[in-house]
C-alpha cells in the first residue's frame, strides 16, 4: 500500500507567509516548496506529487519531473493544478492512501467525496516546519557538540610528551 500526498502547489505558495514576508520570486518558492516537500516525502514515508498550474502558461503539454521522493508537474494551458489532482485521486488506485494539500474549498470537497483526506495549505505548511525542527532536534541529539580542549588541538607527539610529563607528576 503506498501513500501518496498531492499537492497544489500554488495554493501553498500564496498560504506561505515566510515567502510572502521574504517576497521571494515565484521561482524561488516553488524550488524551496520542492525541496521542503522532497525531503517531508523522505521523512514521512510519501511519495509526493506536486502540481503547479499551467492554466495560464504557454505549454503545449503536461510536463511531469521524477525524483526519488517527488514528482514535480507542469499542467498544461488552460488545465488547472485542481483538474489534474482530481483526475489523478480519481484514477488512483484504491489500495492506495491519498491526501491532497489544497486551500480550494471545492477541491477539498471533491476530494473527500473520492475518499482521499485533505490537508490545508497552512497545515501542510506547519507540518513541514515541524518536521524540519524534529529533524534538526535530533541531529543535535545524535551529533552533541564537541569539547574542544587543549589536548584535541595538539599534534600527536607533542600531546604524548606533555602526557608522559603530567603521568610522572613532574619527577
Amino acid at each position: 500500500m503506498s501513500r501518496i500526498l498531492f499537492v497544489d502547489g500554488y495554493n501553498v505558495i500564496g498560504a506561505w507567509q515566510e515567502a510572502e514576508k521574504n517576497q521571494w520570486p515565484i521561482d524561488e518558492c516553488r524550488d524551496r516548496l520542492a525541496n521542503m516537500l522532497e525531503e517531508y516525502g523522505a521523512l514521512t514515508g510519501q511519495y509526493v506529487v506536486l502540481v503547479f498550474d499551467g492554466y495560464k502558461g504557454d505549454r503545449l503539454y503536461t510536463s511531469v519531473e521524477k525524483y526519488e521522493n517527488i514528482e514535480i508537474v507542469y499542467t498544461k494551458k488552460y488545465e488547472t493544478a485542481d483538474s489534474y489532482i482530481e483526475k489523478a485521486v480519481y484514477s488512483s488506485p484504491v489500495y492506495n492512501t491519498i491526501s491532497v494539500a489544497t486551500s480550494d474549498a471545492i477541491q477539498q470537497t471533491v476530494v473527500l467525496n473520492s475518499g482521499a483526506t485533505r490537508i490545508s495549505s497552512r497545515e501542510l505548511l506547519l507540518s513541514l516546519k515541524n518536521i524540519k525542527e524534529q529533524r534538526r532536534k535530533q541531529s543535535d541529539i545524535s551529533n552533541p557538540p564537541q569539547r574542544d580542549t587543549l589536548a584535541s588541538r595538539l599534534p600527536k607527539h607533542q600531546y604524548d610528551i606533555l602526557e608522559k610529563i603530567r603521568r610522572s607528576n613532574g619527577k
